[in-house]
């Protein structure tokens, strides 16, 4: 089916599957479209009508992924306000998308051979690092990519642990945000 085809509620039915299957896919990597199909809450020959196999599927998933993490973070404004209130709006955007950070990232298979215009842009990470450093609000003394790995790895666990109900989804936000900026605050 092509999506240009597509109604309202198909749409909606397809944003559905996908969202499952990223959902699904970031926990077992080897799920079914049964699997997919049972947690979109749809039959098997439904997820069919929309991607004849598996393989559609996820590259439709990772395709939607890249864009809903852009959006999250588009919407946060990186590049607005003082740096430390940038990030906790950056921290907060990526952690609403968690089940898709976990579909992308835990596997570094899933972005291999993706076009360089697809895979996701960090460079507003990079660019809010170093406002943050100038700004005397984050450590200067630490390289920005390690800084960057540091938040990566916070928002990752912390998406993971809600996930797996070790930790509230509305503790986790507030979580990476204490323990990033006691961490790489200038006097924290």
């Amino acid at each position: 089916m092509s999506t240009g085809e597509l109604s309202a509620t198909q749409w909606r039915t397809r944003g559905a599957i996908i969202e499952a299957a990223a959902v699904v896919l970031a926990d077992d990597r080897t799920a079914t479209l049964p699997d997919i199909a049972k947690e979109a809450g749809v039959g098997r020959t439904t997820v069919h009508r929309y991607f004849p196999d598996r393989e559609s599927l996820i590259n439709a998933t990772i395709l939607d992924s890249v864009q809903v993490v852009t959006n999250a973070v588009a919407a946060a404004a990186p590049e607005d306000g003082c740096a430390i209130e940038a990030m906790r709006r950056v921290i907060n955007a990526m952690i609403s998308v968690g089940n898709r950070l976990l579909f992308l990232f835990d596997d570094p298979n899933v972005l291999r051979g993706l076009p360089p215009e697809v895979v996701p842009d960090n460079s507003y990470l990079t660019t809010l690092i170093e406002r943050g450093q100038a700004e005397g609000v984050f450590d200067p003394e630490s390289s920005t990519q390690w800084l960057e790995h540091a938040l990566y790895g916070l928002v990752m666990w912390a998406c993971q642990d809600s996930k797996d109900g070790l930790m509230p989804q509305h503790a986790a936000a507030p979580a990476v945000i204490r323990t990033f900026e006691r961490g790489v605050r200038c006097g924290g």
